[in-house]
């Protein structure tokens, strides 16, 4: 066990980490271990206890682990949470749970003995989770807001350009969401609705009948999503995209209820557009594997700013 846990120290400060931060989805508001509140960010307490969970996964992560760092991260973290529960844009908890235990079985260990290991630590599984579920969540507001101004200079497009000598391709979508509504205070009726969900992918029309198909069930409803690129796609529905056999994905039980997505069309593009996402997902590979990680997005450190303006921070 002390090897493994090694391995575990070793694959948070490093690549594996940058790698972790993209599967967990958030748990808004989660409240750890009990002690003397420290600071109150917009009605929520962050306690003693929490700022000593976050130094313990500071000093996993072989980062600078003084309280006053600790509580900084907190609060950064709950306005995120905060933000992602306001506008729901969270990931299910069974995504959550997946990736748990997709980065267990990454270090060659049982859900179990992870926990262990994080407890041992004086991390817990909660925090880890949280605190992966903001990392997985805030890139999806920060381009739901800002959308294409989250772009490359010209220059660093160019420089990209010259280098590879032609433009590179990847698959552009245009896709539906189909959302089997479960309310929150109905969560025992998933099943159900996942076997009506189920049910419907076969009698799909496509997209132009879709909201008519959709008429004829009950809390149904049907979003847009418009021009998706392959690099764009969510983590959560990547694979379910791309695996796709016919024109729906299979089924996901998320927060809202049960999902799947409708692909009205597929090819095979080129242009600038296409050609940046590539690239910025060419970045982002190299940063999960522990190479030239780019700076953080400006958007991102805006949108950040603008919370922490707006909030009510204060400490006892």
């Amino acid at each position: 066990m002390i090897g493994a846990k090694r391995t575990v120290r070793t694959m948070i400060a490093g690549a594996a980490f940058a790698m972790l931060a993209a599967f967990v989805s958030p748990q808004a508001g989660a409240v750890f271990a009990a002690s003397e509140v420290r600071v109150v960010v917009n009605g929520t307490a962050i306690t003693s206890g929490d700022v000593a969970k976050r130094q313990a996964f500071l000093r996993l992560q072989h980062q600078n682990a003084d309280a006053k760092a600790a509580e900084e991260q907190l609060i950064d973290q709950t306005l995120k949470q905060q933000e992602i529960a306001r506008v729901r844009m969270s990931v299910s908890k069974d995504d959550v749970d997946a990736s748990f235990a997709r980065f267990a079985t990454g270090n060659k260990l049982t859900t179990d003995q992870m926990t262990q290991i994080l407890e041992r630590a004086g991390v817990g599984v909660a925090h880890f989770k949280a605190f992966i579920a903001v990392q997985m969540s805030w890139p999806r507001l920060v381009n739901a807001r800002y959308g294409a101004n989250s772009r490359m200079s010209n220059s660093d497009f160019v420089a990209r350009m010259m280098e590879n000598k032609q433009k590179p391709e990847t698959t552009e979508y245009i896709l539906q969401q189909m959302i089997f509504v479960v309310p929150a205070n109905k969560k025992g009726i998933v099943g159900k609705r996942k076997s009506e969900a189920e049910a419907s992918r076969s009698k799909y029309p496509g997209c132009d009948q879709a909201k008519v198909f959709a008429a004829t069930m009950r809390d149904v409803s049907v979003r847009d999503l418009g021009r998706v690129l392959a690099p764009e796609l969510p983590t959560e529905w990547k694979p379910l995209v791309e695996e796709a056999k016919g024109n729906t994905t299979a089924t996901r039980v998320t927060d809202r209820g049960v999902e799947y997505i409708a692909i009205c069309s597929q090819r095979q593009v080129s242009d600038d557009q296409a050609a940046e996402m590539v690239f910025r997902q060419e970045d982002l590979d190299k940063a999960k594997a522990g190479k030239n990680a780019p700076a953080e997005n400006p958007n991102a450190q805006k949108y950040m700013e603008e919370l922490r303006k707006k909030a009510q921070i204060m400490r006892p």
